[in-house]
């Protein structure tokens, strides 16, 4: 009795609302939805060995990863983004039955396109030399003996980080082999290729003003790339550097580097840039036209564009305040379909905590 209550207390929940209308919710209902449904109408085996680790929301459809490495999805699929070998949306989640043979580690969802990184390093859809659209997730050959270690897909683009074992030379300094692909729409340099403007190119191609860098993640949105580098050391947290802030250009505990389109006034960026700055960042979510960083003392500051109280202030970084309590979900900004979960679709210039059931 004690076990499958235990059991019961540890059963997973998956809440979804806001834009609906391509079945992205996977409620099964064709319509928005202002405050968070649990969904219960699910595939029997969808939880039946191990729970979902990670969740990737697209333009209008969603990946599913579970811990054993398992694919589900759901929502629009006009351009094969869900993977079932059609170009039909669906309402409730369904399993990728053409990657059930791989071991799944990492999914990234773009506006219309979709990635998955498997086990052996390999990862799916697009960056195949071609303009077609694959309904089935496809091995992307050029990557075929490296080692791939994350995929992250904006709006028209995608990012590649491969890593390497790490070498070193005859004085016994390390050098790290870790590379950043990008291939797909360019126009804005979010690729960060080349120098001159590219409109797009669909075989990847590495970033340049990375070579030498230890990365350990990328970030990709709309047209916006972003990697964070790892640096040794501690990172003691310094003055607010506010105009760097501004810049959509700093991070700590290792260096960010942002390329591709600009924020308000500032210009596009057409390879990696970094700037320096006394700030201790560990964390980066790139929105669509505005991003949120994590300090290493808990402190979240937002950048970017200030429409629907994305940024309060559109000449500074602002610091959010009021996300001080824990195990809490908080949402702002524009709420026009619900997608705030606070129960109408009023935008909001401060968290609002986000009711789920009791």
């Amino acid at each position: 009795m004690e076990e499958s209550e235990r059991d019961k207390e540890e059963e997973e929940e998956i809440w979804s609302w806001g834009a609906g209308t391509d079945g992205q919710l996977g409620t099964t209902r064709l319509e928005d939805e202002q405050l968070p449904q649990l969904l219960l109408d699910l595939p029997s085996s969808f939880f039946s060995v191990r729970p979902i680790s990670l969740l990737a929301c697209g333009g209008a459809h969603v990946l599913a990863l579970t811990t054993d490495g398992k694919v589900v999805t759901w929502g629009r699929g006009t351009s094969g983004q869900l993977g079932h070998g059609n170009m039909v949306s669906i309402l409730k989640p369904k399993h990728v039955k053409s990657l059930e043979s791989l071991v799944i580690t990492l999914v990234s969802a773009g506006w219309s396109h979709s990635g998955f990184v498997s086990v052996d390093g390999s990862f799916g859809q697009l960056g195949h030399g071609d303009c077609n659209s694959h309904y089935s997730p496809l091995k992307v050959s050029y990557f075929d003996s490296k080692h791939v270690d994350q995929i992250a897909c904006g709006m028209r683009h995608s990012l590649v980080l491969m890593k390497v074992i790490h070498s070193w030379d005859q004085s016994g300094a390390g050098l790290s082999g870790d590379t950043v692909y990008g291939f797909g729409s360019g126009k804005r340099g979010q690729l960060g290729v080349s120098m001159d403007n590219i409109i797009s190119i669909s075989l990847p191609q590495a970033t340049v003003e990375l070579k030498g860098v230890e990365i350990v993640s990328i970030d990709a949105n709309g047209d916006h790339s972003a990697a964070l580098s790892e640096v040794t050391g501690i990172c003691t947290p310094g003055e607010e550097d506010l105009a760097v802030l501004q810049m959509f250009t700093v991070l700590g505990d290792g260096h960010l580097y942002t390329w591709g389109r600009g924020f308000g006034s500032t210009s596009d960026v057409h390879c990696p840039r970094r700037l320096p700055s006394s700030l201790c960042f560990i964390q980066i979510a790139l929105g669509w036209n505005h991003m949120l960083v994590l300090t290493g003392g808990g402190e979240v500051f937002m950048l970017g564009g200030n429409h629907h109280g994305v940024l309060g202030d559109p000449q500074k970084g602002s610091l959010v305040k009021h996300l001080c309590e824990n195990r809490v979900i908080k949402t702002w900004g524009w709420g026009e379909h619900g997608q705030l979960g606070l129960g109408s679709t009023y935008d909001q210039i401060i968290p609002q905590a986000v009711p789920l059931g009791n």
